[in-house]
């Protein structure tokens, strides 16, 4: 059943595969999967900007980024679908197999829909969908060694060590052991209690040395690490903003029905599961990010406390016992359906990549110009890396550093004009490139020195304006 659900999890987002297909850092991590396959090596400093080329930059996600390079082709985004659309699959198939001594897999299917509802704006062709399944996996094996009060399996370590490979964010996993594995040592036995924190502790010395086996080593946890350095920028960047109850959401709801469960059924959670659940829903609260995090796992903290007090506790030991042959052979036809489907609908062309910050016919111009300089937003900057041009800045915002952003910011928002002229004096910006929605955009059309050579729907584009001065004579 996991597996059947998996499947139709991942039929249904193939079925929505140009939602993934929105986001251009998606674009340079193509082009970094590229670069490493072309070279056999692994960047360590920066060679896609001009603001900081030649600067120390590691690849946290160079796993994943080769995975996606692999798939892609030109014109063609079904193999991008289809490995996001897959590590989707794999997701909702390992959260319902977890779920299952404690709840029927339809109801776990019924409570998993709200989950991916809530979580399907970060669903997209990126790195950290490939390391969303690891992550449920890694996570769910800690709890499921907390709800036996025993230590964690070591065959959870090359997960880790996986998860360290495709993403930066197994930093959460090592964060986890603490608290979850605090959760076993308090339900356990008193006299147990000592031999058990020393295995728990052994484990997450363990996992640290794990996610060291990367081709940068130890320097894989200090970059993980590094955004989260970045201070008052977090808030600015959209998927790092805290949560933003302005108006309804399902995230909202979901807390607010949470509570309300809560007062009303009296039902009681250790206060080490409450512990997870606080900082849980603290982590989502605190970057929109974390929404996906939460809605996966909270489930998964509340299951064992509330499953025995509702007695909703099931024997899957006895449904383990059923046919082989008979699980093979629904497993082969599930297998053979997804492909079928994968055939049929996801056929080349079949997807487009949002074309809104993709100015083809902008950045043609400006290639015929040869210009070399070019100031554009950093959503715009994913696009020029695909075109080989250097990028005033991208969606790196830990290589470009916290001041540097907040400038970036002050300048395209209209919030400092001298801002603006002082980027565009110190970096000898040749042309310009940005949205035409923007306040930037409006006020380099006043700029003296600057003129509009450009627009569409899409993108405005300004260069220098190098034209004499004409006396008043000249000019009539």
């Amino acid at each position: 059943m996991p597996f059947c659900i998996g499947a139709i999890v991942y039929a249904f987002f193939l079925g929505i595969g140009d939602v993934m297909l929105r986001d251009t850092d998606t674009w340079w991590q193509i082009k970094i999967g590229q670069w490493i396959l072309e070279h056999r090596a692994l960047p360590d400093h920066d060679i896609y900007s001009f603001t900081r080329a030649g600067e120390a930059w590691i690849s946290s996600s160079w796993l994943a980024q080769v995975l996606f390079a692999l798939v892609y082709e030109p014109s063609n985004w079904s193999g991008a679908v289809i490995l996001t659309s897959l590590a989707i699959g794999a997701t909702a198939a390992i959260f319902v197999y977890l779920l299952e001594p404690y709840l029927e897999p339809v109801r776990a299917f019924l409570l998993l829909i709200p989950i991916l509802w809530m979580s399907v704006g970060h669903f997209l062709a990126r790195p950290h969908m490939l390391a969303l399944p690891v992550m449920l996996a890694f996570v769910g094996g800690l709890l499921v060694a907390a709800d036996r009060r025993a230590a964690p399996s070591w065959l959870l370590l090359p997960l880790m060590a996986l998860w360290a490979n495709l993403h930066g964010g197994f930093v959460l996993g090592l964060v986890l052991i603490g608290p979850i594995g605090l959760d076993a040592i308090a339900s356990a036995d008193r006299k147990d209690r000592s031999a058990l924190a020393a295995r728990w502790a052994l484990f997450g010395l363990a996992a640290i040395a794990a996610s060291c086996c990367t081709p940068y080593g130890s320097e894989t946890l200090l970059g993980a690490t590094k955004i989260l350095s970045l201070g008052k920028l977090l808030s600015l960047i959209s998927e790092w903003t805290p949560a933003d109850f302005s108006s309804f959401s399902l995230f909202e709801a979901v807390l607010l029905g949470l509570i309300g469960i809560g007062y009303y059924s009296g039902l009681v959670l250790p206060w080490t599961r409450i512990l997870l659940l606080l900082g849980l829903t603290w982590a989502a609260l605190t970057h929109a990010r974390n929404i996906e995090v939460f809605a996966l796992l909270t489930p998964l903290v509340v299951a064992k406390p509330i499953a025995e007090q509702l007695r909703w506790t099931r024997d899957v030991a006895y449904q383990a016992r059923s046919s082989l042959a008979m699980t093979a052979i629904a497993a082969l036809a599930i297998v053979a359906a997804a492909w079928g489907i994968t055939r049929s609908y996801a056929t080349p062309y079949r997807y487009a990549f949002s074309g809104v910050n993709s100015p083809t016919a902008a950045v043609d111009l400006l290639e015929r110009r040869h210009a070399q300089r070019i100031f554009s937003t950093a959503p715009i900057g994913g696009y020029l890396i695909t075109r080989n041009m250097k990028t005033f800045i991208d969606g790196r915002a830990e290589l470009y550093g916290e001041q540097f952003v907040l400038d970036y910011f002050d300048a395209i928002e209209g919030k400092n004009v001298e801002t603006l002229l002082r980027l565009l004096e110190t970096y000898r910006i040749d042309a310009t490139l940005l949205n035409p929605t923007i306040p930037a955009a409006r006020i380099m059309d006043h700029l003296a020195g600057w003129k509009r050579l450009y627009a569409d729907d899409i993108a405005v584009v300004h260069v220098r304006d190098h034209a004499p001065a004409q006396l008043p004579s000249e000019s009539r």
